[in-house]
């Protein structure tokens, strides 16, 4: 379908799912091997680093950095940039990832995942890349995916048409083609949000949480399903419809998760299933990023519910019952 491809992007997608493979290798041995519990350092986010955060972050930097298919790499864990060397062939493309999304749930063997990102670069070629061929809209990503390290690895992924998953047959060691053509229901049976923090939310959302338990008399009820890794939440709600929401509070009012290697990749794919991603007023896709680490709400899922959640949200702000 593409003459003028050279094989590259595909080979970007093997790099990324040899590194899920050795991820997966440590998160099935986490309660035999030294990685379990936290590292005793703090990342860039505020937050304290698990052992397997390092771990995942160096192993996503060590298989895709000496390819000389990517410029420059971002993540999670680092503050800044990483630019390939001169010496190791800066490649065309620009890869952003969080290695271990749910990370402070392997202690108790809860799902996590690896998210990532991948957009072409725009600076010129044959230089390292900078902080500038990161900050890119969703809407130009070339291809974006996620891996979850669950009862079986699962690795999902979008170049834009249609979203495939694979699954990892540890035999053999290679992911197999398991479930082509996602698609995800327009209207979904889920809900996913974090209730404890209900206290902290604006009345929008706390008029959509209302109508999702049946509480208005308008027949939005939903079954409540929170695992509290992102990874997972939205895998069980892309193969199954659902809305998950992590909206802005109190105390987060940027919002929690990060636009560039969590909100705009998982909605890269949602879209390509047929589903929308949403800061609540606008397609996470269309946000143009301003920073790195740059946070933003997000209500994602099934496209009528997710457009059912910004209607709410947009007649609360407007004074509207």
């Amino acid at each position: 379908m593409h003459p003028e491809a050279t094989g590259e992007l595909t080979s970007l997608l093997y790099d990324v799912a040899l590194a899920a493979k050795h991820i997966a290798a440590f998160t099935r041995r986490a309660g035999l091997v030294d990685v379990l519990g936290k590292a005793g350092a703090v990342n860039v986010q505020g937050e304290e680093q698990q052992k397997l955060d390092v771990l995942a972050n160096e192993v996503m930097q060590s298989v895709i950095g000496k390819t000389g298919r990517v410029c420059v790499c971002a993540s999670e864990e680092d503050e800044h940039p990483v630019p390939v060397p001169l010496e190791n062939r800066p490649g065309k493309y620009v890869l952003t990832y969080d290695p271990l999304d749910g990370s402070s749930n392997i202690d108790v063997n809860v799902s996590v995942g690896t998210i990532f990102s991948i957009h072409r670069r725009i600076t010129p070629a044959g230089r390292p890349g900078t902080l500038e061929d990161c900050l890119q809209p969703g809407r130009s990503q070339v291809a974006a995916g996620y891996v979850m390290y669950g009862s079986s690895t699962v690795l999902v992924y979008s170049a834009g048409r249609g979203v495939h998953g694979f699954t990892l047959e540890p035999t053999i060691g290679e992911f197999l083609l398991s479930h082509p053509n996602i698609t995800t229901p327009p209207l979904g049976t889920y809900y996913s949000i974090n209730e404890s923090y209900y206290d902290r939310w604006s009345e929008g959302y706390k008029a959509v949480v209302r109508a999702f338990k049946g509480l208005d008399g308008a027949g939005h009820g939903r079954n409540a399903r929170y695992i509290g890794s992102l990874v997972a939440d939205f895998h069980r709600n892309l193969m199954k419809g659902g809305v998950f929401m992590y909206p802005a509070d109190s105390k987060s009012p940027q919002g929690k998760l990060r636009l560039l290697y969590e909100a705009a990749p998982l909605g890269f794919i949602v879209e390509a299933a047929g589903g929308a991603a949403s800061d609540g007023e606008r397609p996470i896709l269309d946000i143009e990023p301003t920073s790195l680490h740059q946070r933003t709400p997000l209500v994602i899922g099934s496209r009528d519910d997710v457009a059912f959640v910004e209607r709410t949200l947009a007649s609360r702000k407007a004074g509207v019952s």
